[in-house]
């Protein structure tokens, strides 16, 4: 080989290691599967930027959380240890469970305490994913870095020809955005100046050529994200917040707004090694009125990203994985059943408005629901149980607004009076609602019905969550009214006690509502909602001394309490 071939070989090297350079590697969350988890979540330090490291939160880690993956039909436990140095929740995005164990700004985790919510799996395979709910602060701790993914598996979706090699041909992709003081630390500001990929700047990929599947949150605090990619190609949507579509359908482009998901195909077959191709976002085009789609020079919604292209995934093509990989997309997927709207009982007429309606109260950036702020208390609807509802959610605003409804999943009916489009056709839990826009969507109300713990409804943007655009429903089945003294007895055994903890009652135990562990100072070591019958309570990792232990009767408001001694 002589010289001069020797020396464009190099320079090809180095030209190629200094565009790889460019970019960081694609951090894929660790995956936990099975039925019981151990979630800690945690103040921690992220090496992010080059220089001074980052004050971050995480779970399990210092920066996010771990994949859970699921079955359908098992009973999962959950043991959710905040570490924190304040008091957070976390919400379960998109489950259908109690609203006990729902994670919303009700079910309040002390730090140095434990919660252990459980239910059954009744979702649908599909990707979901749950964050911080604190009222008020929800958008601090989600910009520290608090969440994780959810993939619930089925027979259903077991059986396509999908890829599904968590990490290899089946990729997790969480769109966030964030800005950094001088110092490397997170602002906590609605638009961040640089996209972040699994919290990875400036993110790359290697993928194979052949079929892929992309699993894709909007985790930003406000910013919608129009994906597609940078040589225009079709892409395929699969799926959407509640689970799979009943066929695919072929898009160039894809509006995500903050806390929605989808689930695409993209073809790589034909590729070669070595290639490069960049899914991005196509936010120069969004009007603005779009989270996104503004285009500030200054002031707190001024980001260098505003209005703009911006790359999310930079796409190393490799070989193919082996010649009996997917290449081809499957031409039907699943049968969704949809409530009909003949079937619906009520219709409920919401309206999203901007602060104009509240003056002096909000500032002039700031929305919210039916003309009210949310309040602690306010129960706005109470839905029967079992009911088939339809909601007509219609903007007055002047901005667009992601709408999410916690315990159900809903079919859209109608956007302006129109079917929507194939690709929001399937089941959802966040709605992009746009100025001038009247939404209706049907969902049944079935199972979990609480007098006591509400499920909510809320613009998604963290920042309007927490200035109040919120409001809450409770799902009842003609339950009495609460009453505050108890009328039952509760005794512990044994007593003291080592690692387990028995207890006994003289009522039936399906009333036993919550259970909570104190310390003589009032501080929460353990909170148990509606623990499970003739299971013993887990107390090992509490340390030895007194403490005291509430139940609370359903029904009722005022807790039983005995004291108890951990040897």
């Amino acid at each position: 080989m002589n010289s001069k071939k020797l020396i464009l070989i190099g320079l090809g090297l180095f030209l190629t290691n200094l565009i790889s350079a460019q970019y960081n590697n694609l951090w894929i969350p660790d995956t936990l599967s099975g039925k019981s988890f151990n979630l800690v979540i945690k103040d921690t330090f992220s090496q992010i930027v080059k220089g001074q490291q980052t004050i971050t939160a995480g779970i399990n880690g210092k920066f996010w959380g771990p994949t859970l993956i699921i079955q359908k039909h098992d009973t999962v436990r959950m043991n959710v240890l905040n570490k924190l140095n304040d008091t957070t929740t976390l919400h379960w995005h998109g489950m259908h469970l109690p609203a006990v164990m729902d994670g919303g700004p009700y079910q309040l985790i002390p730090p140095n305490t434990t919660w252990r919510p459980y239910w059954k799996m009744k979702n649908q395979a599909g990707t979901y994913w749950f964050h911080p709910h604190l009222h008020e602060m929800t958008m601090d701790q989600i910009t520290k870095g608090i969440g994780g993914l959810i993939i619930v598996r089925d027979s259903a979706e077991a059986a396509l020809k999908l890829p599904r090699k968590y990490g290899v041909d089946d990729i997790p992709l969480v769109l966030t955005d964030r800005s950094f003081t001088t110092a490397n630390q997170f602002k906590s500001v609605p638009y961040g100046d640089s996209a972040m990929t699994n919290g990875v700047l400036r993110a790359q990929f290697s993928l194979p050529a052949q079929m892929v599947r992309f699993r894709i949150l909007n985790a930003a605090i406000e910013r919608s994200f129009n994906i597609g990619f940078s040589d225009n190609r079709d892409f395929y949507v699969i799926g959407s917040d509640g689970g799979l579509l009943s066929t695919p359908t072929t898009l160039k482009r894809f509006l995500l707004s903050a806390g929605e998901r989808v689930e695409i195909l993209v073809n790589l077959t034909g590729m070669t090694a070595g290639q490069t191709l960049d899914f991005k976002a196509f936010n120069s085009t969004l009007a603005n009125n779009i989270p996104g789609g503004e285009n500030f020079p200054n002031g707190p919604f001024a980001s260098a990203i505003g209005k703009k292209d911006f790359n999310l995934l930079h796409i190393n093509i490799i070989n193919a994985l082996s010649a009996n990989e997917i290449k081809t997309v499957p031409t039907t997927l699943v049968s969704n059943i949809y409530p009909k709207a003949a079937d619906a009982k009520v219709t409920r007429y919401l309206s999203m408005n901007d602060s104009t309606g509240l003056p002096g109260i909000l500032g002039p950036n700031a929305f919210v629901i039916n003309h009210k702020l949310f309040k602690y208390g306010f129960n706005n609807y109470t839905v029967p149980l079992n009911n088939t509802e339809i909601w007509q959610i219609k903007s007055t605003s002047g901005f667009a607004h992601p709408f999410h409804i916690h315990d159900v999943e809903f079919n859209i009916l109608t956007i302006n009076g129109v079917a929507p489009p194939a690709e929001q056709a399937g089941w959802k839990d966040v709605i992009l609602v746009k100025p001038n826009t009247t939404v209706r969507f049907i969902a049944k109300f079935d199972d979990f019905a609480d007098a006591s713990h509400p499920f909510m409804y809320h613009c998604h943007i963290s920042l309007h969550e927490d200035e109040g655009m919120m409001g809450q429903f409770l799902v009842t089945d003609n339950q009495s009214e609460i009453q505050k003294t108890p009328t039952g007895t509760v005794s512990i055994f044994p007593n003291p006690a080592n690692d387990k903890l028995y207890l006994n009652t003289n009522f039936n135990w399906s009333e036993v509502y919550y259970v909570k562990i104190t310390k003589p100072n009032g501080a929460t070591a353990m909170m148990l909602p509606q623990p499970e019958e003739g299971k013993a309570i887990d107390i090992s990792n509490l340390k030895t001394g007194l403490y005291f232990l509430s139940v609370i009767q359903k029904g009722f408001s005022q807790p039983i309490v005995v004291k108890f001694v951990k040897e």
